[in-house]
């Protein structure tokens, strides 16, 4: 297949582990002549660094004692041949490497390449391609490798990774040690690695490219790890507004939040869910002192302790509950987790849960009584509810805390950070593949939860679908791509977010 660009992964990709990788592979070298997937790796890199770096003329390309270096080596014989100027370092020793590696150095030793083990770059580099590691690592780079990671870094200029930065897990994104090859480009090859989607993956990998080598084939035939978040997904969501549509049948939200001095979270919420399309939004502020209307959007409808009154509207509304709830969230918990057919719990609400096992049981049972639910924490809030010491625990591997979180509750899981992961029991979890730093921002969580709800309410109400997997990963999906335009360095508010949403 072509390569492709991170843009271009327009349908649900499968993400495959290091485990399930390797059982493709040698699938997939079994049904092809001896040292085939080297050269074709090989070949594409170099395609690759000809395509973003035209004009290159010196590439240094350190290799390792693997089969990533082999890639390296394979790669280094065809840029020689371009008539680039290229200068290899190998960390190990020549004589150790696997069959295929072994075979590609000689190739590119009979090319007339020179093979150095220098730690430090050349001079002048153009171009400087990371072969060390790849999908074979297991612990943090070391000795001669961690030399060349460091010089990889200090190359001002185009870095290239092969397969993955070295230094980084295929499975988590997470950092093996201090030491992580901070790429401009990565090329995936074979497969697509969860861990180039979430946790720091995105901030090593730079822009991303995939070649599956021309084996799909063997891909298909071993179920994926995870799936990557496509719009196609999240388009289906969206109900097409009929001519003579009316505010009744895109349901009603009700948020509820906004403690003593937190209103501003219940507010953004609020809107989120307008915007998301909901026909009716009722804001619930747990302020009895809140003001009873918003100027910016009068359409709201504010109530208060609206969960003493008739039930049967929690029966029907899709709920947001914990935007800037506070302690006084607890009140209404146990009426809300009891009655709402449709509930997103965010932020505060959370906490409340984690600190009380009664409101858990309530939480849990939701689901054998047909009730969905869509918790949204970040990584701190998810450690509360799984009872781990903090956020690191949920980082080091946030596809298994997710799924973690979804069998504990028996619902699905929302949880936010770079390459935010959906879970639900017996779904193959998601990681959506939108949004940048631009996020990381007060009160963009709070638009996310109401957003979802809105999404959820008015999907529901006119009949196209009310899986709370299916909208979660959807809306995880629009909130994400609202941000893609402009400088993602550049800083953006809750509130600029949600007009970018209702654009």
């Amino acid at each position: 297949m072509p390569l492709l660009p991170l843009a271009a992964f327009d349908q649900p990709w499968p993400l495959h582990d290091a485990a399930q990788s390797r059982r493709i592979e040698t699938a997939a070298a079994a049904a092809l002549p001896p040292h085939t997937l080297m050269q074709r790796a090989g070949l594409s890199v170099a395609r690759l660094a000809l395509a973003i770096t035209p004009h290159a003329q010196r590439i240094w390309i350190a290799a390792g004692p693997g089969n990533n270096g082999g890639d390296g080596l394979e790669a280094a014989m065809h840029l020689h041949r371009a008539g680039k100027a290229v200068r290899l370092s190998l960390a190990g020793d020549p004589s150790q490497l696997p069959a295929d590696a072994a075979a590609s150095l000689r190739r590119a030793a009979d090319a007339g390449l020179a093979i150095g083990d220098a730690t430090a770059a050349p001079a002048g580099v153009d171009l400087a391609i990371d072969a060390l590691l790849g999908l074979g690592a297991t612990r943090a780079p070391e000795g001669a490798v961690a030399a060349l990671v460091q010089a990889i870094n200090a190359i001002v200029g185009p870095r290239l990774a092969i397969d993955l930065p070295s230094g980084l897990a295929a499975d988590t994104g997470v950092a093996q040690g201090s030491l992580v090859v901070r790429a401009t480009h990565t090329l995936a090859l074979l497969t697509l690695k969860p861990g180039l989607f979430t946790a720091m993956g995105r901030e090593h990998a730079g822009l991303l490219w995939f070649d599956d080598l021309g084996c799909s084939a063997a891909s298909a035939q071993v179920p994926p790890r995870a799936l990557l978040g496509d719009a196609d997904a999240a388009a289906l969501l969206r109900p097409q507004r009929g001519h003579a549509g009316h505010k009744g049948g895109y349901g009603d939200v009700i948020a509820v939040g906004g403690a003593p001095g937190m209103s501003g979270a219940l507010t953004l919420a609020a809107r989120a869910a307008l915007a998301g399309g909901a026909g009716r939004v009722f804001a619930c502020a747990l302020d009895p002192h809140a003001p009873a209307h918003d100027a910016i959007a009068p359409e709201l409808m504010w109530r208060h302790a609206m969960w003493q009154d008739d039930p049967q509207s929690w029966h029907s509304a899709t709920v947001v509950c914990g935007c800037g709830g506070g302690d006084a969230v607890r009140e209404p918990l146990p009426v809300l987790l009891s009655r709402s057919a449709r509930l997103v719990l965010d932020a505060d609400a959370l906490n409340a849960i984690a600190a009380d096992t009664s409101l858990q049981s309530l939480l849990t049972a939701r689901a054998s009584r047909g009730l969905a639910t869509v918790l949204t924490p970040h990584p701190l809030e998810a450690a509360r509810l799984l009872s781990l010491p903090g956020a690191e625990r949920v980082q080091a591997n946030r596809l298994a805390a997710a799924q973690s979180l979804a069998q504990r509750f028996d619902c699905t899981v929302l949880l936010k950070g770079s390459g935010t992961v959906i879970a639900a029991p017996r779904r193959t979890p998601v990681i959506n593949p939108t949004g940048n730093a631009r996020l990381a921002g007060a009160g963009t969580g709070d638009v996310l939860a109401g957003w979802l709800a809105g999404l959820w309410s008015a999907s529901a109400a006119s009949g196209v679908i009310a899986d709370a997997f299916v909208a979660a990963r959807a809306a995880a999906y629009w909130h994400g791509a609202a941000v893609s335009r402009g400088n993602p360095s550049a800083p953006l508010t809750a509130s600029a977010l949600l007009a970018a949403l209702s654009n």
